[in-house]
């Protein structure tokens, strides 16, 4: 589905990212890992049109969007949660889900200000749809919150509702877990199994290893701006450049 050919970035002479090259396969869970600092977010915001890489190329479904801006990359179907949370805080967890639709809204000016029935019928399958969202995260109860009075895990949940209100083809999820308890973090795992099943491919940075072991199909790990290695969860967990720069000797 998507393809990252050789992204390179810098900023004032410092290399970002260097020469990064990843394939995240459909109806998948692709997780990217590496220490702090290694280049993570700024290729998840080269993919999300955030910044536009110096070199290199990345195809969705084999259509170079690499440069476009982070709308259009979103109508071709590429929705993301942020590393530090932005939702509306004071608008309710509804509307903040609903905000997330305005993509494949197809009412216009003249069917809104008079309210036509067409409009009422997107307005109402609107509702319902993020009400459901709400649901696959556990948090329809709260629908009428606003969003900065939920506690901080529930926010994450709340964001990546709102991704998912475009109906997007690949989602990409930037620390899902951070902030999260350890039963969080066990809905988080099933709610990522849930998307999958939705028809949703799932692209993720984590630092939580257990959640990123026991949900990704295939890892890429990243260290100082440059691939490291790729492989199975089994395939990096024994990897002994993986074990030096990043992992460390643990159970996963």
């Amino acid at each position: 589905m998507l393809k990252v050919d050789h992204l390179t970035l810098r900023f004032e002479g410092l290399i970002a990212t260097n020469d990064v090259s990843m394939e995240v396969e459909d109806h998948k869970v692709t997780a990217l890992i590496g220490p702090n600092g290694a280049g993570k977010t700024t290729l998840f915001n080269q993919i999300a049109g955030v910044f536009k890489p110096e070199s290199g190329h990345i195809y969705l479904d084999e259509e170079d969007i690499t440069g476009m801006k982070p709308f259009q990359i979103c109508n071709k179907g590429i929705t993301r949660t942020y590393q530090v949370i932005k939702l509306f805080s004071g608008m309710s967890c509804l509307d903040n889900v609903l905000v997330g639709m305005h993509t494949r809204l197809e009412q216009n000016f003249w069917q809104d200000i008079f309210h036509m029935k067409k409009m009422r019928e997107e307005e109402k399958a609107g509702f319902e749809k993020a009400h459901s969202l709400l649901e696959l995260v556990g948090l329809d109860q709260y629908a009428s919150y606003p969003a900065g009075a939920l506690a901080y895990g529930q926010q994450r949940l709340i964001e990546i509702a709102r991704a998912m209100a475009s109906d997007p083809k690949l989602v990409l999820l930037d620390e899902p877990a951070a902030g999260m308890n350890t039963r969080e973090k066990m809905e988080l795992n099933e709610m990522i199994r849930k998307i999958i099943a939705m028809g949703t491919t799932v692209l993720l940075v984590e630092h939580d290893m257990s959640l990123v072991m026991n949900i990704a199909d295939k890892i890429y790990v990243i260290n100082s701006g440059r691939n490291l290695a790729e492989g199975t969860p089994e395939e990096i967990a024994t990897n002994p450049e993986v074990i030096e720069a990043y992992l460390g000797r643990g159970d996963y």
